[in-house]
């Protein structure tokens, strides 16, 4: 499906603008601590996941380009906000305890949990 492309090729340019973030962490951590961040490797993580994120939505919508719209949805939303979980967690310790991201955090995993077993279920080979 070409929405799984666009997204996963749009996922990969955010985790290439967070490279940049990366560099921060590395070379001027302290501006990342001006800005509020108080656990700088949260940064590499959301920098990471959207690659992994990316190449998963590229690979589902490259093998499977009429998965059912719901799957596809159901990735998108999952491969999107899996990543920005880690956002929060930057700015706070604490942030994982609260109900909100605990409520998000079990969406967006059930999300990308569906997404992927039907996909599994419809891809070549069965």
């Amino acid at each position: 499906m070409d929405l799984l492309i666009q997204v996963g090729l749009i996922e990969l340019a955010v985790a290439a603008l967070l490279g940049w973030a990366v560099v921060i962490k590395t070379q001027k951590p302290e501006w990342l601590k001006r800005i509020g961040v108080v656990q700088p490797h949260r940064v590499l993580q959301v920098h990471i996941d959207y690659i992994l994120m990316g190449l998963i939505a590229i690979a589902v919508g490259v093998v499977l380009p009429d998965i059912p719209d719901l799957a596809a949805y159901l990735l998108v939303f999952g491969t999107f906000v899996n990543p920005l979980l880690f956002v929060p967690l930057a700015f706070s310790k604490d942030t994982d305890s609260k109900l909100w991201f605990r409520t998000l955090s079990a969406l967006s995993f059930l999300a990308i949990t569906v997404s992927l077993v039907w996909a599994a279920i419809l891809g070549p080979g069965f």
